[in-house]
């Protein structure tokens, strides 16, 4: 465990599927189908079906090809949140949040970096992923849990503001080559 990894934990205890499951259930209420907030949980629903696509890949090409689908959606979906949700909870105030979600998207940038240069067949590999999972699982948590809570809840944040700017910066990036469950 990084001292990253550590420092985490002691601020927000890792989640139980359980109750990681109950905060997207709860977020997905608090959505209104396709506003940012949907969309964002849509996008966690594909990369955790990604995570799960490539930890099931049996061979090195397949490993290889769902890494890199789960690369391009993951950072896809990361510059959207960074270019318009994060300065949303500065602006509503929650500037504290947003440095952790900065933080947290950057190291599992690097994360997946390292990854791309291991042997998929070893065991290495695998741990890294299983560690990438882990991080990124328990950040989805503490948006859908907290953060992106406070944001749909901000009287000083224009929500359709939000959904039309976070759409925009995930289609710029994602461009027409996004993975085949977005087409």
């Amino acid at each position: 465990m990084s001292l990253l990894d550590k420092v985490a934990a002691a601020v927000a205890p890792v989640a139980s599927d359980e109750t990681r499951a109950k905060a997207h259930a709860d977020a997905r209420t608090l959505s209104r189908g396709n506003d940012w907030l949907g969309q964002v949980l849509d996008h966690h629903e594909e990369i955790d079906a990604l995570f799960e696509r490539t930890k099931a890949a049996t061979d090195v090409a397949d490993r290889q090809a769902a890494l890199k689908e789960l690369g391009v959606l993951l950072t896809g979906h990361s510059i959207a949140e960074e270019a318009v949700l994060y300065p949303a909870l500065v602006k509503a105030d929650y500037e504290g949040k947003a440095t952790i979600a900065y933080t947290q998207q950057s190291t599992a940038k690097t994360e997946m970096f390292l990854l791309e240069g291991l042997d998929p067949t070893s065991e290495e590999w695998t741990d890294k992923l299983e560690h990438i999972i882990g991080a990124v699982r328990q950040h989805v948590y503490q948006e859908e849990s907290s953060w992106f809570v406070a944001l749909v809840q901000s009287p000083d944040v224009d929500q359709a503001l939000l959904t039309e700017k976070y759409a925009e910066q995930f289609d710029r990036y994602m461009g027409g080559d996004k993975p085949a469950m977005f087409n």
